[in-house]
Formats: structure tokens, sequence, C-alpha cells
């Protein structure tokens, strides 16, 4: 007979001090993520200018924002098979990288490069941060902390703009790179002496899926660049469109057929047999299209609309991103109580189209207010719903498959957010310009007079009254009704959360130890720290073990793991976190419980019998 000695792993928990530390130190990390999104937008004019690129300007924005995508899911897998701490140091030391680049850029194609490096860092920053946090918070807590960090994203969209604008008229734009340099230095060294969780071990050495993350890039840049181009630069019937879709299809038609081959898959296809995953992925997608399209280009309204200029336009949007930071953290902390978030999730997507709806009702001389009020309803509905959507994903699966399925919907997500920007922004233009044609007096774009591609707000206002009254109008006609098309995403959205299985959030965390910490032939510890029981280990003698494996097929054998289960309470209450009690024998009758990988809840009986092990 062995024996082993109790396997110990660093507290998961902690303090409370401990927990909100470490909890700011990944605001940081995300809060650089979303704030380089958008904090270039107001400093593009100026950029192109001193680095005569005006051709390259879109891809200042469309660089970062494609490769943090594409990163996402690689991030997720690889912090699943590795661990997520040193891949989080790697990712902010990655994007200071590429803001020291930037910084140092005298061309546009070095700007451009430094983006997608900053891009490459970007986008395990938004992740791992995320998933972090299930490695530490059990999911009946997480919901206070995901609305926080629902928080961040909506900061970040009107802060963005706001500091780019006063680093652009102040010390210069380069110093929106400069400044990520202390805030990554403050994450590393919190990252470093905050995070502790057990490091993640492999009894076989894993395999990276490089043919399917090639696959997905390729897949995602061409339908990003499809929908970026699409009716902007190229007619969306241009054989250069037409090409990057059938690309797109053809990228994700062989990236199916290699994830369904390969051992460990970049993006499981496993994770579309959940069907929690799947409804809060499609309503993601769904609610990033109308999100995006709808934010996008309403400071372009105001401007035009109102006569506002960028720095007011901008300070016109925080009723909205005010109702969303609010709602978020209210939101959050009342699930993390109740436990309840199917209700509230529903409640949000038709609260948004309400939203939207409101919005396609303004006129050009609607008051301000009345818009601002609008925005506010649609930011209330965004607050709760968008960050739930994460929480449950997270909770439909084992803690081993949490970051890959943060970072399938976060991508997922993303891409929607990029092609309704994309295809509003397109279908807005298009628009715009039929309407000028049809409105403005003849002869008046060929005799010098304003065209949809040279207007500014400040040129719009210097115009005579008739001329003006007219293009005012067109923003209002071409821009307003897309809005109300937007409505059945949201309509969808809520439709899709209706079917969704309302499963309890989790009270603990479960950690899985692979076969090697333990002795052969024995099962680990199981502890329920919310009753109070311990169901002790089974101890399997040498025969058993034998017969059993001569059951079951080398490859069965080999990839089975024995598994020691170490539960945290929500509370934090208790003994050292991690700690692995001793083993002993316990009667047959017994069992371990296991959740299952597809995330029904439901558990397999433990109890060995004389004809094999306990699984």
């Amino acid at each position: 007979m062995t024996t082993t000695k109790p396997t110990r792993s660093k507290p998961v928990h902690g303090s409370k001090n401990h927990i909100l530390l470490l909890f700011a130190a990944l605001m940081v990390t995300m809060l650089m993520a979303s704030l380089n999104q958008t904090v270039l937008s107001a400093a593009l004019p100026t950029m192109v200018g001193e680095l005569n690129g005006v051709e390259h300007m879109a891809w200042i924005i469309t660089a970062f924002i494609l490769a943090s995508t594409v990163m996402m899911p690689v991030y997720g897998k690889l912090g699943d098979l590795f661990g997520r701490k040193p891949l989080l140091i790697f990712a902010i030391v990655v994007f200071m990288c590429g803001s020291v680049f930037g910084a140092l850029s005298d061309t546009m194609n070095l700007v451009i490069i430094a983006r997608v490096i900053q891009g490459l860092g970007g986008g395990g920053l938004m992740i791992l941060s995320q998933a972090i946090i299930a490695d530490v918070i059990p999911a009946r807590e997480r919901g206070k902390y995901m609305g926080v960090m629902g928080g961040v994203f909506a900061v970040s969209s009107v802060a963005g703009p706001l500091l780019g604008g006063w680093l652009t008229e102040g010390p210069g734009w380069r110093w929106a790179f400069w400044l990520n340099l202390p805030l990554g230095l403050v994450a590393v060294l919190a990252t470093i002496f905050l995070l502790h969780i057990p490091k993640t071990t492999n009894s076989t050495r894993p395999k990276i899926d490089v043919m399917g993350m090639t696959l997905l890039a390729l897949a995602t840049t061409s339908l990003v660049l499809a929908g970026t181009w699409g009716g902007n630069t190229y007619a969306w019937d241009s054989p250069t469109i037409l090409g990057l879709f059938a690309a797109a299809v053809v990228a994700a038609a062989l990236f199916v057929l290699v994830e369904s081959k390969v051992s460990e898959p970049v993006m499981p296809l496993m994770l579309f047999k959940n069907r929690n995953f799947v409804l809060t992925t499609f309503s993601g997608l769904m609610i990033g299209i109308a999100m995006f399209g709808a934010i996008g280009y309403m400071p372009t309204y105001l401007q035009m609309v109102t006569g506002y200029g960028p720095t007011e336009a901008g300070l016109l949007m925080i009723p909205m991103m005010g109702c969303l930071l609010i709602t978020s953290v209210i939101v959050g902390r009342q699930v993390s109580k109740s436990g309840r978030y199917k209700i509230v999730m529903i409640a949000g997507t038709l609260v948004l189209g309400l939203g939207l709806f409101l919005l396609s009702t303004i006129h050009a001389d609607s008051p301000v207010y009345l818009i601002c009020v609008f925005l506010g309803v649609m930011g209330l509905g965004l607050g709760m719903c968008m960050q739930m959507l994460t929480l449950v994903a997270q909770n439909s699966f084992p803690l081993r498959y949490v970051g890959t399925a943060t970072a399938g919907q976060n991508y997922f997500r993303q891409v929607g957010a990029t092609l309704g920007s994309a295809v509003v922004g397109s279908l807005f233009a298009s628009r715009l310009t039929d309407l000028l044609k049809d409105k403005m007096p003849a002869g008046a774009g060929s005799s010098g007079g304003p065209s949809a591609n040279s207007l500014t707000p400040e040129l719009v206002t210097s115009l005579p009254d008739p001329i003006r009254n007219i293009i005012i109008s067109s923003y209002n006609e071409a821009l307003v009704p897309l809005f109300l098309w937007m409505v059945p995403l949201a309509i969808a959205a809520a439709i899709s959360l209706s079917f969704m299985t309302e499963k309890a959030l989790a009270t603990k965390i479960e950690r899985d130890i692979p076969s090697e910490s333990l002795s052969t032939g024995q099962v680990g510890h199981v502890e329920d720290h919310s009753t109070g029981r311990a169901a002790a280990a089974h101890r399997v003698q040498a025969d058993d073990a034998g017969a059993s494996s001569a059951a079951r097929s080398p490859e069965d054998t080999q990839q089975e793991a024995v598994r020691e289960k170490v539960s945290v309470s929500a509370a934090g209450a208790g003994r050292e976190r991690g700690q692995v009690p001793s083993m002993g024998p316990v009667p047959a009758r017994d069992a371990v419980a296991d959740p299952d990988v597809s995330g029904n809840g439901q558990h397999r009986r433990g109890a060995h019998r004389a004809s094999g092990p306990a699984e």
C-alpha cells in the first residue's frame, strides 16, 4: 500500500483587501486595452498631418481591433493549458513594447505596425483579466465584479476620445502611447505579487493547435476587412469584397474540420454543444452589432445636427455610459445576492431595443436633452445584460475551460461590434450621399459647394441657412432610420435568452490536479465548504486497477486523469484555501461529484466497484 503527503497549493482567496487589490490591478489591464480602442480617434487628424499618411488613417484603429480580436481565442486556450498568470505578464509586456514602438514611430506605416503589436498583447489583457476573476472568485460572488468590468468599458468609451483630445492639444499624441508604460508596470507588479493560483500542470505535454489558430486568424481577418472596406473603400459587389467573404467562408469551413480532429482545439466544438454558451454567444453577437452600430456614429450626428464640437459631443454620450456603469454595478450585486439572472438579462435586451426605437424617433430639431435621455435608456439595457453574458458562459463549464469559453464569447462579440460599426457606417454614408444629391440645389456640388466627403461641423455652421438645413435634415434621415432597423437584433437576443437554462451559480471554485500529484491508484478528496461535509478518497488496489485497465483500450488508459478537486467557498472561510486534505479509505457507497464537460450540472457516480477504480 502506498501513501502520499497532502498536496498543498497557495491560497486562492486570501483577505478581502488582497482580492480588492488584485481586482484593481486587473481593471488597470482591462482599462489599457479598452482605452486603446478609442484613445487615438481624436488624435487622428493631427497624426496624419504630422506623418503625411491620410490614406492609412483608418488602419490606426482597425489594426489594433483586428489583432486583438484574432488573439482572443488564442490567449483563452493557452491560458487554460499553461496557466493565466505567466501569459498575462507576457501580454502586458508585449502591449508595452508596442506602446514604446508607437511613441517613437515617425511614419504612418510604423505606427500601424506598433498598433498591431499592441493588439497582439491587448487581446490577452481583455480575455485573461476576465478569466482570472473566475480563477479566484466563485460564480455566485462574481456578478458584482463582472458589473464593475462592464463599467470599465463604459468609462473607456467616453474617456478614450476625451483623453486623446486632451493629450493631442497638450503634450502631444505620442503621450497616448507613453501613458501605457506606468500603467503596464503597475499591472505587471500586481500580477506577480498579488495573483496566487495553483500552477497548471499537465500529465502530457499539450499540443498547441497551430493550424486552428492560423485558420481562425485568416477567417477573422477576411471577415473584418470585408466589413471595414465594404461600401467604403470598395463596393460591396466588388471582386475584392466578394473574395474576402469567400476566403472567410473557406477558412471557417476548414477551421471546423481541423477543430474536430485535433486533441487540443483552440476553440473546441464541444463549446457549441452547450445550450447556454450558444445562446449567450448569439445574444452577444446581436448586442455587439446594435451597440457599436449605434454609438459609433452618434457623436458625428450630434456634431453635425447640434453644432457642438468634438469634445462637447463626446460629453453628450455620458448619460448612456453613466447609466451603463451604474446599472451594471447594481445588477451585478443583485445577481450575486439572489443568484437569479435570466429575467434581468431578457429585460435588458428589451430595454436596449426600446432605446434603439426611441432613438429612431428623433428629428433634427429634437431637444438635446431628449437625445441624452434616449441614450440613457439604451445604456440601462446594456448594463443589465452585457457583462452577465460572460458570467453565464463561465458558469456553464468547469474551470479548466473557463478561459476558452470566455475568449470564444468575447471573440464573437468583438466580431459583431466590428461588423456592426462597418455596416452601419457604410449604409449611413451611402444614404447621406444619395440624399444630398437629391436635395441640394442643382449644380451646387460642381460649383464648389459642399459634398458629403468634405463636410465638417465648422463648414456646416458657416453655410447659409437654406443649405445648412438641407445638410442637417439629410444627416438625420440618413442615420436615424438605421436605429429602427437594429431593433430586431435586440428582440432576437431577448428571444434567444428566453431559451437559456438558469443554472445555479457555483458557490465554490473546483480545480483539477492531475494524477502525477497523487499516488498511483488513488482519487483525491472533495470538500464541500458550504455544508461542512467531506467525502474522503477511495484507495484502489493494484489488482483492481489492472483489471480495469485490461477492460479499456490503451488510449483510454493513457488519457484517464485522476483528478483532485479543491473547493473554495464563496465566503472564503475555513482553513488555508487550496489545501488538499489527507486521504483515507471510505465505504464504497460514497461518491465523487464531477460536473460534466458540457456544463449541464450532472454528476457522475464515483463509488468504485470490485471491477474497476472510481472515476
